[in-house]
């Protein structure tokens, strides 16, 4: 625990804005020192509002990396921009990414629409700056002040760390005084099943394309941990239609079997202990719109 005061604390929430894939993921993870949110390049990915915890000598960010600001479509995507509009209203400030790579675009300015509507100050990142010419990253920088949502404006990378420290010391200066909200430790406050059925999801993403990310969440139906030490989990890839379910399972389920592997390896660091890791695939058509089986997958 910190030894400083407890009155000269700052502590507070941070939303972090952007359109999907600018790499608000990748960013939380960075700062928290931790992986909390699951990268992928795939659209849709975050699609619950992750706490990320990050924790100095006399601050503590608490990091909340909103599904991509997008137009709803089904229940999922409207509960997903629902989400993303009550948690910047509750929180202290806002951090804006943008992509350097691709520049601002007409996604970015529905988004500074939004905050320019928000009563809390706002923070922008012009993050994947590793990935853009000096030309490019410039413009990008240019075009993020333009939008007129916040004075300050970091050029980073979420990947390499670069500017990163600094946009956090600027994070911190929005936070109010006053406790900590989680112990120094604490990383993020998803369940434990949400985590696991992360990083499944996760693995499943990374082998997938086309249709077929859209489609997939991940169900956790046990968690057995047993006298000696192994943790048993039994999952269930939920996709929409029996060709996304033959691409999943794949040639003699070569690819559940992947999936599999690498979310157990995954899990396993994520737990510190033994994982035996039982991953099946099921068609559960339109389960985008069944707003209960949303209710039991925490997709609030």
């Amino acid at each position: 625990m910190s030894s400083a005061p407890l009155g000269r604390r700052r502590s507070g929430f941070i939303a972090i804005a952007g359109r999907p894939n600018v790499g608000k993921s990748t960013l939380t993870n960075a700062i928290v020192g931790a992986k909390v949110a699951i990268v992928s390049d795939k659209p849709q990915t975050t699609r619950r509002a992750i706490r990320g915890v990050a924790t100095g000598p006399d601050w503590q960010l608490v990091l909340v990396d909103l599904p991509g600001v997008q137009r709803p479509l089904d229940t999922l995507t409207e509960r997903m921009q629902r989400r993303v509009e009550r948690e910047l209203s509750e929180a202290d400030g806002c951090l804006f990414v943008v992509n350097a790579q691709q520049g601002v675009g007409p996604g970015d300015r529905f988004i500074a629409k939004l905050l320019a509507g928000s009563p809390v100050p706002v923070v922008t990142a012009v993050n994947k700056v590793d990935r853009a010419d000096h030309a490019r990253t410039a413009a990008t920088l240019q075009a993020a002040d333009e939008l007129g949502v916040s004075e300050e404006i970091f050029p980073i990378s979420a990947r390499t760390g670069s500017g990163v420290r600094a946009l956090v010391e600027s994070l911190v200066a929005l936070l109010p005084e006053g406790p900590f909200y989680f112990e120094p430790g604490d990383r993020s406050d998803l369940p434990e099943r949400v985590r696991v059925a992360e990083l499944i999801r996760e693995e499943a993403l990374a082998r997938t394309r086309e249709e077929v990310p859209h489609a997939v969440e991940v169900a956790i139906e046990a968690i057995e941990r047993r006298a000696d030490g192994l943790v048993r989990i039994e999952a269930t890839i939920l996709v929409e239609t029996e060709s996304q379910k033959g691409i999943l399972v794949g040639a003699g389920g070569r690819t559940v079997k992947a999936i599999g592997v690498a979310a157990r390896r995954s899990i396993e660091r994520e737990l510190g202990a033994r994982v035996h890791l039982e991953c099946k695939v099921k068609v559960r058509r339109h389960w985008r719109g069944d707003a209960g089986l949303l209710d039991r997958l925490g997709i609030e």
